[in-house]
C-alpha cells in the first residue's frame, strides 16, 4: 500500500523535524520568563499584564491538546502537524511585533493553540512510523530534546535578550518554523491511522473548559493568595468549577451516549498507558519543580547571570542527551517496571543531592554530581514512559491516547509551577521574618526593630529574588548612621541568602518526594514478559478492546 511505502520513509529525518518542532514549543514555555524586564520597559506592561504574556501561553497549550488529539485522528497527524507549526510561527513572527501589552497577550494564545495543535501529533507519528525494534532509540532521542528545551529556556533567552533584544526570543522561531514547514511535507509520511471520526462537540467543549479553568486555576492562584479575584468569583471557585466539567465530561464520554467519544474509555482498560500518563505527569513535575528553584538559586543566591546559570545547568540535559538514545535497548531488555522505576528514583536521588550540598555561599560546582545523577535519571525515565503510552493502543486510538498523554504532562507542568511556586514564596517568607529576628541579635539594639520590620514587611509584599535582596530591601538602610550601613547590608544580605536556598531546599526535596513516590507506581509497569511489544498495535491486554471508530 502507499501508505505503508511512505510510512517506511525517512523516519530519522522525520524524527529530527518532529523534534524541531516539539523544541520550539517547549521552549518558549521557558524563554520569555529571563525577557520580562526588558519587555516590561519596550511595552510599558504593568506585572498583571506581564504574569499574562507566560500564563496566556501555558493555558491554552495545556487546554487544547486532548482536542488535538483527536483531530489528528481526523485529518491526519502530518496534516495537523503542519497546520500547527503554520499556526504557531506566524504568531511567534507576530509576538515579535507586538506593540503593546494586549497584542502580546492575544498573539501568545495563538501561539498556544499552535503549539497544542502540534504537540500530540508528534507522539502519534513516531508510534506509527517507527518499527518496534528502533521505536525506544527514536523516543529518547524525542524525550531528550524535551528536556534540553526545558532547561535551554533562560541560556538561550539571556544570550538573545543581551545580544539582539527581547524581540529575537520569538524571531528565532521564524526561520526555523518556515524551515520545520517545508521539511513536514518532504521528510513527514501523511499516514491514516483509522477511518474518519464524527468529532464529539459536548466533550470538545466540556474537557476544553474544564482544563482551561483548571490551568487557570493553577497559575494565577499564587497571584491572587487562592483567594478573590474580583467580587464572587475567585480561585477556588474556577478550580471547583473546572473539576465539576471533567467530572460531567467523564461521565459523558462514560455513558456511551457520544458515539465517537473524545477519550475513549478503553484507553484506562490498557493498565500500561493509564500508569503512564501519571508517570508523564509526574516527569513534567519533578522536572519543572527542580528547574524553578534551581534557576532561582544559582542566580540569587550564587549572583550568576542568566547565561552563567544556564550553563551550571547544563550538564544534565547533556547527560540526558546521551543516555535517553540507550533506552530502546534497556527497555527491551529489562522491561518497562525496572527501567522507569530505576529512572524516577535517580532523577529523585540527584535532586535530593543538590539539595543536601546547596548553600548560600556554595561554589556552583556543589551541584554537578546531583545534576550528573539527575541527568541519568531523567535520560532513563522519559523515553520509555512515553513509549508506553502508546505501546498497546489500538492505532485508531493512537491520537487520543497521545493527546491524553501530552495533556497529562502539560498539567504536570502546570502543577508543578504552582505547587512549587507556592511553596518557595511560602517558606522564603517564613525563613526571611525567623532568620532575621534571629539574626537581629548581632545588631545594636537600637537597629534591631527596624532590621526585623523590613524583612517582615519584605515578606508581605513579596521580595524581588533576582537581586539577592540587597534592592528590594534598601529600606533598612534609610535610618541607619553611615558608619553601620556596611554591618546591616552585610547581614541583610546574609539573612536572605540563608532563607532562599532554604526556601530552595524545601522545594527541590518536595520534588523529588513526588518522583520516589511515582518510582513506586512504576512497579505496575510491565516488567520483561512484555519488554519485547511493539506500540500501536494490540498486545495481550488490549485483545479484547473493540474499536470504537466507526464509519
Amino acid at each position: 500500500m502507499t501508505e505503508q511505502r511512505e510510512a517506511r520513509r525517512s523516519p530519522w529525518l522525520m524524527l529530527t523535524v518532529l523534534c524541531v518542532g516539539q523544541f520550539m514549543t517547549l521552549l518558549d514555555t521557558t524563554i520569555v520568563n529571563i525577557a520580562i524586564p526588558d519587555m516590561v520597559d519596550g511595552l510599558r506592561a504593568s506585572l498583571d499584564q506581564v504574569l499574562w504574556f507566560v500564563n496566556a501561553y501555558m493555558i491554552v497549550f495545556a487546554a487544547l491538546q486532548m482536542l488535538a488529539g483527536r483531530l489528528g485522528d481526523r485529518y491526519g497527524p502530518q496534516r495537523m502537524f503542519a497546520a500547527g507549526l503554520v499556526v504557531f510561527t506566524a504568531a511567534s513572527a507576530a509576538c515579535g511585533m507586538a506593540q503593546s501589552p494586549t497584542q502580546m497577550i492575544v498573539t501568545r494564545v495563538i501561539q498556544g493553540i499552535g503549539a497544542a495543535v502540534m504537540m500530540p501529533q508528534t507522539l502519534t507519528l513516531l508510534t506509527a512510523v517507527f518499527p518496534a525494534e528502533r521505536r525506544g532509540a527514536a523516543f529518547g532521542i524525542w524525550s531528550a530534546v524535551a528536556g534540553l528545551a526545558a532547561v535551554a529556556g533562560p541560556t538561550l533567552g539571556g544570550v538573545l535578550v543581551d545580544g539582539l533584544g527581547w524581540r529575537w526570543i520569538f524571531y528565532i522561531n521564524v526561520p526555523l518554523g518556515v524551515l520545520a514547514v517545508l521539511a513536514t511535507f518532504v521528510f513527514v509520511p501523511d499516514i491514516r491511522l483509522g477511518r474518519k471520526a464524527r468529532l464529539d462537540v459536548p466533550g470538545v467543549l466540556l474537557s476544553t473548559a474544564g482544563l482551561f479553568l483548571i490551568s487557570f486555576a493553577l497559575i494565577e492562584g499564587q497571584r491572587y493568595d487562592w483567594g478573590t479575584i474580583t467580587s464572587f468569583i475567585g480561585i477556588p471557585l474556577l478550580g471547583a468549577v473546572g473539576v465539576l466539567l471533567l467530572v460531567l465530561f467523564v461521565l459523558l464520554q462514560r455513558s456511551g451516549q457520544a458515539r465517537q467519544p473524545l477519550l475513549p474509555f478503553a484507553l484506562f482498560r490498557i493498565r500500561t498507558s493509564a500508569v503512564s500518563g501519571v508517570l508523564g505527569a509526574a516527569l513534567m513535575f519533578g522536572s519543572v519543580g527542580v528547574l524553578l528553584p534551581l534557576t532561582i538559586y544559582v542566580q540569587s543566591a550564587l549572583g550568576l547571570s542568566a547565561v552563567q546559570a544556564g550553563l551550571a545547568i547544563a550538564p544534565a540535559p547533556l547527560v540526558t542527551l546521551f543516555v535517553a538514545p540507550l533506552t530502546g535497548k534497556l527497555l527491551a531488555r529489562f522491561g518497562g517496571r525496572v527501567l522507569v522505576c530505576l529512572g524516577f528514583l535517580a532523577f529523585a536521588a540527584g535532586i535530593a543531592l543538590m539539595a543536601a550540598l546547596a548553600g548560600p555561599d556554595s561554589s556552583r560546582w556543589v551541584l554537578l554530581p546531583g545534576l550528573l545523577v539527575f541527568g541519568v535519571g531523567m535520560g532513563l525515565a522519559f523515553g520509555p514512559v512515553s513509549t508506553l503510552a502508546v505501546r498497546n493502543v489500538p492505532p485508531a486510538l493512537l491520537g487520543a491516547a497521545s493527546g491524553v498523554f501530552t495533556t497529562l504532562r502539560q498539567v504536570g507542568t502546570v502543577l508543578g509551577a504552582a505547587v512549587i511556586g507556592a511553596m518557595l514564596q511560602a517558606r522564603l517568607a517564613h525563613e526571611l521574618v525567623s532568620e532575621s529576628a534571629r539574626r537581629a541579635a548581632e545588631l545594636p539594639a537600637q537597629l534591631r526593630p527596624g532590621f526585623e520590620e523590613g524583612f517582615h514587611q519584605a515578606a508581605d509584599k513579596g521580595i524581588e529574588v533576582g537581586t539577592r535582596g540587597t534592592d528590594s530591601m534598601q529600606g533598612l538602610l534609610t535610618d541607619v548612621p553611615e558608619r553601620l550601613r556596611g554591618q546591616v547590608g552585610g547581614l541583610a544580605g546574609e539573612v536572605f541568602g540563608h532563607s532562599l536556598t532554604s526556601a530552595v531546599q524545601a522545594g527541590l526535596l518536595l520534588a523529588a518526594g513526588v518522583l520516589a513516590a511515582a518510582a513506586l507506581l512504576a512497579l505496575l509497569l510491565p516488567g520483561r514478559d512484555l519488554a519485547a511489544g511493539g506500540g500501536g498495535t494490540a498486545a495481550p491486554e488490549t485483545a479484547s478492546l473493540e474499536q470504537p471508530v466507526e464509519g
